[in-house]
């Protein structure tokens, strides 16, 4: 009887095991009967394998007991390896789609019609949980993320709702030892979540500057006794902010975002009865609007957030002072792009290191990308002197930041706002971001600018893999693509926004490129294909401002093909990769390799 009890003792502590109880009025989460307030935060570098020992340590030295994930991916178990070296939990994503382009992501799922597409998802979710039930790192599964607030209508959110129960119940039957949490923004699933979803065991709210101090009275005045978890929590957002006199949202400044942390920790986090703790968004490093908002990191620099993280979870106060920009403006005037233009601005810094500053702007208007997109500005002089910037060709009000960078690797932000008057960028039809020469489709799988989401004809019988590696012209990976039959056509495109066909505007402006050129093989000498760039006609509202192609007869060897752009509108080229090609009576296999714009 004692091995008996040993052994099942043993067993329980090989995958760990998290039950959520109410004691005395207030609602706790245990791991292996151990107590475990969640000191958490979203976790941004899930791609840097080779770095993940790096960041969980640096984790565990600011007081970080958890992480949290959106979804699972080949790089998942390696992951919840390192994790569980340092004795971090996880909280696993498990993504359900979106019902409508929103603020998470550009997908147009429909809940109503596309059973195929649950089933899918359903089948996803039971894998993961199978998958990784037994790994000590987990914690709790985090399943959908903001979902109701990527949907139109009631009927779409009745249909979701009963489906994600399903999903729900049935991870429960496979799994008794970890809690599932769903998660919402602000409290836009409760009401559905109750009425419709009574497997879940946590709920998970996302909620960022004081209204995270207001969430248990929103489950109090719906007599809600369950748990939750700030599941992202952060300085008020950029939704929430009010618009200076440019009509640009007001972004908090560097000391309001590091209060928000600490004080917000101990003020609507830790009080609460019926919170189980917060996930901090976002560990990672931005380089982009984003980043300077929220993340803990910018181009590898520290920010506030990531020493406010480190003051909550521990009380230590910051290693190193973060620069302060004590005052930034600009002239309250609207001036012609490229003037230059005197700016006021004040910096201090605690050690009196030497700091140097540099400029750049964003324009919230037009796709997603552009919308985000940082880039350089001119400047001239110093602190001493002063300085003056030199306006960017763009029409209408930009947002102008300050950076401060000390010796240590911090990094002080601030943000004005200033209207600029420019006729051609006025004119222009498409708002998408400037691509920089060269602008690589394809080139090893990194940081690709468009999603292999677009597949056409026979598409059943082809399989896309980016990350081949038999077949390679340079680097390590090149595209393949497997043609399964031997008859009929089929088609493939490599696009931005994913699974969009010229509803959502997208894509780059590769202006000034004079050639896209490939690399291409196959292995079969009896393969024609059609290949290049453009695919969303004009009669769509947001197309392909050029379409180019070549008919080629592939061979068994690399071959590189060119296709000359000096003269074509590259203004917004949405569609970076386009392949179409038949069946030649056995199954056959293309390779694509170091797609660019030049």
């Amino acid at each position: 009887m004692r091995l008996l009890i040993l052994f099942c003792a043993l067993s329980l502590s090989a995958f760990g095991q998290t039950v959520v109880k109410k004691v005395d009025s207030k609602w706790i989460m245990e791991v292996d009967g151990m107590p475990f307030d969640i000191k958490g935060v979203t976790f941004g570098y899930h791609d840097d394998v080779a770095n993940y020992d790096t960041y969980f340590k640096d984790l565990k030295s600011i007081g970080v007991n958890t992480i949290r994930t959106w979804g699972t991916d080949e790089n998942t178990p390696a992951l919840l390896d390192a994790a569980e070296r340092y004795n971090i939990k996880v909280m696993l994503g498990i993504w359900l789609r979106h019902g409508r382009p929103g603020m998470e992501d550009d997908d147009s799922f429909d809940y109503l019609t596309d059973n195929e597409g649950m089933e899918a998802m359903y089948n996803a979710a039971m894998e993961t949980v199978n998958t990784y039930k037994n790994h000590p790192a987990v914690l709790t599964w985090g399943v959908a993320n903001e979902v109701y607030l990527n949907m139109a209508t009631d009927e779409e959110k009745l249909v979701y709702s009963k489906f994600l129960e399903c999903v729900c119940s049935n991870i429960k039957q496979l799994d008794a030892n970890h809690p599932i949490t769903s998660v919402e923004a602000w409290t836009f699933g409760l009401d559905w979540w109750e009425q419709y979803v009574p497997s879940l065991d946590i709920y998970g709210l996302n909620s960022y500057g004081p209204g995270a101090g207001v969430l248990q009275d929103e489950l109090d005045k719906r007599q809600i006794d369950k748990p939750y978890i700030v599941t992202e929590f952060g300085v008020t957002g950029e939704w929430d902010a009010p618009a200076d006199k440019n009509g640009v949202k007001i972004e908090p400044s560097d000391k309001e975002k590091y209060d928000a942390i600490v004080k917000g920790y101990s003020n609507w986090i830790k009080t609460k009865p019926s919170c189980l703790g917060v996930y901090v968004f976002h560990y990672s490093s931005g380089t982009d609007f984003g980043g300077v908002w929220l993340m803990t990191h910018f181009n590898d620099l520290y920010r506030p957030q990531y020493w406010a993280i480190r003051e909550a979870f521990t009380g230590k106060t910051p290693d190193n002072s973060v620069p302060v920009i004590e005052a930034f403006s600009l002239p309250n005037e609207t001036y012609n792009s490229t003037t230059w233009i005197p700016v006021e601005l004040q910096v201090t810094d605690a050690e009196n290191e030497a700091l140097a500053v540099s400029f750049y702007y964003n324009q919230r208007e037009g796709s997603r990308r552009r919308r985000n997109q940082m880039l350089p500005l001119n400047f001239r002089s110093n602190l001493e002197q002063g300085f003056e910037i030199q306006l960017p060709r763009e029409n209408g009000a930009i947002k102008v930041y300050a950076f401060a960078k000390d010796t240590y690797g911090n990094l002080g932000i601030a943000s004005t706002s200033i209207k600029v008057k420019d006729n051609i960028a006025a004119k222009r039809e498409f708002k998408v971001p400037k691509a920089k020469l060269p602008f690589y489709v394809y080139k090893d799988n990194e940081h690709v600018p468009y999603f292999p989401s677009a597949y056409m004809g026979n598409y059943r019988a082809m399989e896309v893999d980016l990350n081949h590696t038999a077949q390679v012209h340079s680097g390590k990976t090149a595209i393949a693509i497997s043609y399964n039959v031997g008859y009929d056509w089929y088609g493939f495109a490599m696009v931005d926004p994913a699974n969009d066909w010229g509803d959502i505007l997208g894509g780059y402006d590769i202006s000034g490129a004079k050639t896209f050129s490939f690399w291409a093989k196959s292995d079969s000498s009896n393969v024609m294909a059609t290949i290049g760039f453009g695919l969303i006609e004009n009669d769509k509202t947001y197309y392909d401002t050029a379409k180019k192609s070549i008919e080629i007869k592939l061979t068994k060897e690399w071959k590189k093909y060119t296709i000359k752009t000096k003269r074509l509108d590259l203004s917004c080229i949405r569609s970076g990769l386009v392949i179409f090609s038949s069946g030649t009576g056995l199954p056959h296999k293309i390779y694509i390799d170091d797609v660019v714009f030049e």
